[in-house]
């Protein structure tokens, strides 16, 4: 049972991202896929040395585990994993910007060197392009009986993994609409109502292509699992329109934030993480999974070829889909649990503010927002040229 009283950060990981920038000159070699740099399936893998080295390498974001309120160089789950197994984790929050750190390890992997970590957490959109290049390596499902047991439905099967073969989800999100309601003065139910006359000019969008299209072909009725290249140029259409209309203010980074806390902007497309953060100052923010629906997204663990502590790495993968372990990172972090079990864990609390997470949706969507969320097709190498090219002639890039 839970007894300790989790702090939540008083900043979120996306928010500090925006404050640190991401650098995308190299996401041209992303953007390409870099199809002659494929590795074989043979060619992933070195003798593991997990066995008789207790240790591996984890690179992660920032904020994105817990830490101790008294003390932020310690991290209470890790060190339980520690503790229990005796191996070592050397975890680096080296990760800022999905293509910055694509560049920064592609050399190693389309030379088949090793990467110098076993452990990464990537998005799943850039996960994609890993999986496809050949760059990480298959897991061992029968070292990780929790994750087999215990992942949540929803996250099983995306379209660029089936089954979970290659990734394994560290944290999801939930990426749909934010709102202030008493400035506002009503409800917002649909991506439509962002067209509504009494926001013109205080709407923002996502300037991520791959953050922001996905519930953008949602708002017109879209299966984001199979959409297609019309279904995208239509949604493009859409908000062409808006953007001649005056009906958006601007497109933005993880900086979204600050217009909706400043009141320069009344409605904005938003991560579900986020906006946990901004509620607990004002509870007039709202968020709304559409109608019409929301991509669940996560950001996923991986191990990349050559990695020389594979069985140590799959072992700890298999530690945070424990519920307990989930338990403690979800109360800390708020994105989305992975873990379902999780919630019972929380809601088992003795601390009255740990026990109220079980039943916050933004962390353990209910059943009816679970029917509402679909995890999208990712964009192939062979389609992001030309969607590039057109997104980013409307952003402004």
């Amino acid at each position: 049972m839970l007894q300790t009283a989790f702090r939540r950060p008083t900043l979120s990981r996306r928010s500090l991202l925006a404050a640190l920038g991401g650098t995308a000159a190299l996401g041209a070699l992303a953007g390409c896929g870099v199809p002659a740099a494929y590795v074989a399936p043979g060619d992933r893998a070195v003798a593991d040395e997990s066995a008789r080295d207790n240790k591996l390498t984890w690179a992660n974001w920032p904020l994105y585990i817990d830490t101790d309120d008294d003390d932020p160089g310690r991290r209470p789950t890790l060190e339980g994993f520690g503790k229990r197994t005796g191996i070592s984790v050397d975890y680096v929050e080296e990760i800022n910007d999905n293509d910055e750190f694509f560049g920064k390890i592609s050399p190693a992997l389309m030379s088949h060197r090793s990467t110098g970590r076993d452990l990464i957490v990537i998005s799943d959109w850039m996960c994609a392009r890993y999986v496809r290049l050949g760059w990480v390596q298959e897991m061992d499902r029968a070292r990780q009986p929790n994750v087999a047991r215990y992942l949540d439905p929803l996250l099983r099967t995306p379209a660029f993994d089936k089954g979970r073969r290659f990734t394994v989800p560290w944290q999801s999100g939930i990426t749909g609409i934010a709102y202030n309601r008493r400035a506002l003065g009503r409800e917002i139910r649909a991506v439509s109502d962002l067209w509504a006359e009494d926001l013109k000019g205080r709407v923002t969008l996502l300037s991520g292509l791959d953050e922001s299209f996905a519930l953008l072909m949602q708002g017109d009725g879209v299966d984001i699992t199979r959409w297609t290249a019309d279904d995208f140029h239509r949604a493009c259409d859409q908000v062409e329109r808006q953007v001649r209309r005056g009906q958006i203010r601007r497109f933005t980074g993880n900086d979204y934030t600050k217009d909706l806390v400043s009141g320069d902007v009344l409605a904005c497309q938003a991560y579900s993480g986020d906006v946990i953060q901004l509620q607990a100052d004002n509870p007039d923010i709202r968020f709304v999974v559409p109608e019409e629906g929301a991509e669940l997204w996560s950001d996923s663990l991986m191990i990349p070829d050559r990695a020389r502590h594979k069985a140590n790495a799959e072992r700890l993968i298999d530690y945070y889909y424990a519920p307990e372990a989930a338990a403690r990172l979800a109360a800390w972090v708020n994105y989305v649990c992975p873990v379902p079990a999780a919630r019972e864990v929380l809601a088992a609390a003795e601390d009255k503010d740990t026990a109220a997470l079980a039943g916050n949706p933004l962390i353990f969507p209910d059943s009816g927002m679970r029917r509402r969320l679909a995890v999208a097709r990712d964009i192939t190498s062979a389609e992001r040229p030309e969607f590039t090219r057109r997104w980013n002639g409307i952003v402004g890039f």
